[in-house]
């Protein structure tokens, strides 16, 4: 039987033991001077929600912040490429990216992901992932209506025609949050307006400690 053989025979999480580092959580925290969060923005395609985030991103490179921005589509590129649209794998693709977040706040940086995911059992797994504190759900309240006359992608078009089968808000369901930290009604503000209400909320909770 060959080593790698002998491996499939096994359950090989027996084996795997975290690494400790020499570095601590709480260095990375002080050498960026900022509290790590993950900012999980949620909506309907169309609704804004990659748009707000990279603004949002571009207000904290601004003020001095580490950060990191994960977008869906690009991580169906690399990470996430081999999974499709199914319900099945859109859990799957939840569960990955949180695992990637994670990662990220665990090195100091606040995070910020733009994920449609449209159930409400996969953005609370992630809460649960993270302490009670490193994870904000950021609401993209956008109507589907105004969502479709946007179609940036002329995606929803094409599920009207049958196109594309499983599309959220189409023929998928997508589950608003229940209690979001954060809720931003695109309809009302500006791109501008709705990026500067979430800085100003992550400034209220204490997260951009030390700003330059």
């Amino acid at each position: 039987m060959s080593t790698s053989d002998e491996y499939k025979d096994h359950d090989t999480s027996r084996n795997i033991v975290w690494h400790h580092s020499s570095v601590t959580h709480q260095e990375r925290i002080r050498q960026k001077g900022q509290k790590p969060v993950v900012l999980w923005f949620t909506g309907l395609s169309g609704s804004g929600k990659s748009t707000i985030a990279n603004a949002v991103e571009v207000r904290l490179l601004n003020l001095g912040k580490h950060s990191y921005l994960l977008d869906g589509d690009n991580i169906r590129h690399g990470l996430n490429k081999d999974l499709s649209f199914s319900d099945t794998d859109r859990i799957e693709n939840i569960r990955r990216i949180g695992e990637v977040a994670k990662l990220f706040a665990d090195s100091g940086l606040i995070v910020l992901t733009a994920f449609i995911s449209p159930f409400v059992t996969d953005r609370q797994q992630i809460r649960e992932l993270l302490p009670e504190t490193q994870f904000l759900e950021v609401y993209i309240d956008t109507p589907l209506a105004i969502c479709e006359i946007r179609d940036p992608k002329g995606l929803y078009k094409k599920a009207r025609a049958g196109a594309i089968k499983n599309f959220t808000g189409i023929d998928s369901e997508y589950q608003p949050p229940l209690h979001p930290e954060i809720h931003i009604k695109t309809e009302e503000n500006s791109i501008e307006a709705c990026a500067e209400e979430i800085i100003e909320k992550l400034r209220q909770l204490g997260y951009l400690e030390g700003e330059k």
